[in-house]
């Protein structure tokens, strides 16, 4: 039977602010509060540093990109190193004049950058206007190994695809991490639509955490966002689910450090009962790779 064992993870939950410095020494306490709490991972909401700054365009804002390694990826460097907790933050990634990412970076517990991932699913809609800012990524759905095991990390808009989890789950991952900004605009977004909106984001990744027997853990921030008129409210309920779908923890909608135990072992004992992967008509699939079929 695969080796029984349980990991502790921790989900910071907060608001953000225009002042980079505020941001990251909040991410700083929030890792070193995981580390105290016994936490072996901690993961920060998407864009954690910075407001949530595509609810408009502007040149100017490109300011805020970093190269990584870079000043806000050595600091958690050093707090995960202190803290001897792994840390997963996504940082607006500043690669090369003109070309810029979302991307996730992976600090093990040593410090040690174990690893990056680029958001590939980049909305445009109103509101997250993220096409103007970030490249699509270009490492595929790769996990990263650390001192803790193979973390398949996607970023917020990757959540509402099965293909990236599918894929990260193929690919050997033993959890399915999103670091994530989303919220509700109260102009146009009535009481019962906040309702549907939230259910279907946890919705579509408890599917993924059940199709794919994986635990899946989800951050968010929390606070109102924005100018007048194109406010966005972020909701938080930041969550861990287990691989049955189940929900081991859930935030509310105020900050928050959530802790849950996940049990990697699991996976192995459930895909024996419920074998997806043994029936995946892969010799069906082909059509996968079209983008609709006429």
């Amino acid at each position: 039977m695969p080796e029984s064992r349980k990991l502790t993870v921790a989900v910071a939950q907060y608001a953000c602010v225009p002042d980079v410095e505020t941001n990251v020494a909040r991410a700083e306490q929030a890792v070193a509060e995981a580390g105290a709490a016994g936490a072996a991972l901690v993961l920060l909401p998407e864009l954690h540093n910075t407001p949530y700054f595509c609810q408009r365009e502007d040149p100017a804002i490109f300011d805020y990109a970093e190269a990584i390694p870079g000043p806000t990826s050595d600091r958690l460097a050093a707090a995960a190193r202190a803290a001897g907790v792994v840390v997963v933050a996504s940082l607006f990634e500043r690669r090369a004049p003109g070309l810029y990412h979302n991307t996730a970076v992976v600090l093990d517990a040593d410090g040690r950058l174990a690893g990056r991932y680029r958001k590939m699913h980049i909305p445009d809609d109103p509101e997250y206007y993220e096409k103007y800012y970030f490249t699509p990524g270009d490492l595929g759905f790769t996990p990263i190994d650390t001192s803790i095991g193979r973390l398949g990390v996607l970023v917020c808009w990757d959540q509402w695809y099965p293909e990236a989890a599918r894929l990260m789950a193929m690919a050997g991952a033993e959890m399915l991490i999103y670091p994530s900004a989303i919220g509700w605009d109260d102009v146009t977004d009535d009481a019962d639509e906040q309702t549907r909106q939230l259910g279907a984001w946890q919705g579509v990744q408890r599917g993924h955490a059940i199709a794919n027997h994986l635990p899946v853990i989800t951050s968010n921030r929390v606070g109102v966002e924005g100018d007048a008129g194109t406010e966005i409210r972020f909701w938080g309920h930041s969550f861990v689910f287990g691989p049955q779908g189940e929900t081991l923890a859930e935030a509310g909608d105020t900050a928050e450090l959530l802790i849950a135990d996940i049990e990697p072992h699991r996976t192995e004992t459930l895909r024996r009962i419920w074998p997806f992967f043994r029936d995946r008509r892969i010799d069906a699939f082909g059509d996968l790779t079209r983008r609709y079929r006429d």
